[in-house]
């Protein structure tokens, strides 16, 4: 291992910075679990053709609510929709819907396909949402760690290219948490032996590498413990999305792992962030 193998390796591997990583995961399973049974809900809704090319949806109370997708993170190569449940009922409390879309994972798909599932996802929600109680034209995302990632490339997607009958603006604003947009440093990962990143696709792949059709609205937030290449991350992207990205909130107290709770907490500033964000339209 070279030093620049070493030091991104020490940056992005939460499993060497966060000795209780496994307590952290255990916790969100079993804090799903419970939400999943309190909360009403559509579950494995089919977008696609693969098993996990499906999506949870869980409605608000009021009709013609608008719509968060959190997009759950893993290094594109781990973790479930299901373990996230957590996350979306204070939102729900709070009057917003939430969709929780999943996706193939690494190494059997590579970051592209996984990006392209996504659109399929996010185009399947804008064409259904409204059989659901929700409002598609109001259709935010929002992810944390990989599907922060995920969150940018989909307010960089250029969706009437795509369809001509969906809109330029189908999604109205993004909200990445402890996001990943220039992907280079991932090549220096122990991970990428399963996500199979190469310069050029590690390029393509960045969403600093790309604009925003439009003045889509992004915030982004980090923990305030979190490694200095997650902060810089969040930097990167307001540098090179300087039209969209309105604003950053470093989370008190909280690393990578811990941030993810903080998104559940309806007394957290990141919490609150992310419901203003949705409620007042970005």
């Amino acid at each position: 291992m070279d030093d620049a193998d070493a030091y991104y390796e020490g940056q992005y591997n939460n499993r060497l910075s966060i000795p209780d990583a496994a307590d952290y995961n255990a916790r969100g399973v079993a804090r799903s679990t419970a939400a999943r049974a309190r909360l009403a809900s559509k579950l494995d809704l089919a977008y696609g053709p693969s098993p996990r090319q499906r999506i949870d949806l869980y409605p608000a109370a009021a009709p013609d609510a608008p719509i968060l997708s959190f997009i759950h993170g893993g290094y594109w190569r781990s973790r479930d929709k299901s373990e996230f449940a957590f996350i979306a009922e204070p939102f729900v409390a709070a009057g917003i819907a939430i969709a929780m879309p999943e996706y193939d994972l690494a190494p059997a798909v590579t970051v592209g396909t996984i990006v392209e599932q996504m659109v399929a996802a996010h185009a399947w929600l804008y064409r259904h949402a409204g059989e659901y109680g929700a409002d598609r034209s109001r259709l935010f995302v929002a992810g944390h760690s990989a599907g922060g990632h995920l969150a940018a490339m989909m307010a960089a997607t250029r969706w009437n290219e795509i369809d001509p009958a969906l809109p330029a603006d189908l999604v109205k604003g993004a909200y990445a948490v402890s996001g990943v947009f220039d992907l280079m440093p991932m090549l220096h990962f122990s991970f990428n032996a399963d996500i199979r990143l190469d310069a050029a696709s590690a390029k393509a792949m960045s969403p600093v590498e790309r604009l925003p059709p439009w003045p889509v609205p992004v915030r982004t937030a980090a923990g305030a413990l979190e490694s200095d290449e997650f902060r810089r991350q969040c930097r990167t992207l307001a540098e090179h999305w300087p039209a969209s990205v309105r604003g950053h909130i470093d989370v008190p107290g909280c690393h990578h792992l811990s941030v993810a709770e903080a998104l559940a907490d309806p007394g957290n500033a990141l919490f609150e962030s992310v419901r203003d964000f949705v409620l007042r339209g970005g």
